[in-house]
């Protein structure tokens, strides 16, 4: 049973897309899965070193997507009991973390997430059927 209703953080460049900062690169591959996940019930905070217009623009790239931001930055949950700056999340999805799952992309440097095997972690791990 999937495990509904989780708030996942989501790092932008070279996570969702491939890294081209300060322009938006292509999708890396995440859309599906991050439809899949709000689908579900999940909430996705966009987490991500981008601020101003650079950070705006990267909200819009959800927007024209249609998958839905629970918050940007923050857990807006999270202010009733800390006032960490730290993003409280069930999961955190980020190319630099130890584990996530990467793949290199032609003409691209930095390697970018590999939303094919994040998909099977999430299956495996109970966060979609």
């Amino acid at each position: 049973m999937a495990i509904y209703d989780a708030t996942i953080a989501v790092d932008f460049d070279g996570t969702v897309v491939t890294h081209a900062y300060p322009e938006i690169g292509e999708d890396a591959g995440a859309l599906p899965v991050l439809k899949e996940l709000t689908d579900n019930g999940c909430r996705l905070i966009l987490y991500t070193m981008r601020s101003g217009k650079l950070l705006d623009a990267a909200v819009e790239w959800f927007r024209k997507r249609g998958i839905p931001l629970y918050a940007v930055n923050e857990n807006p949950k999270q202010h009733r009991w800390t006032e960490s700056p730290k993003v409280h999340a069930d999961l955190y999805i980020d190319d630099s973390s130890l584990g996530c799952p990467v793949r290199f992309v032609e003409g691209v440097r930095r390697p970018v997430a590999d939303w094919v095997r994040i998909r099977e972690q999430l299956v495996r791990e109970g966060f979609l059927d």
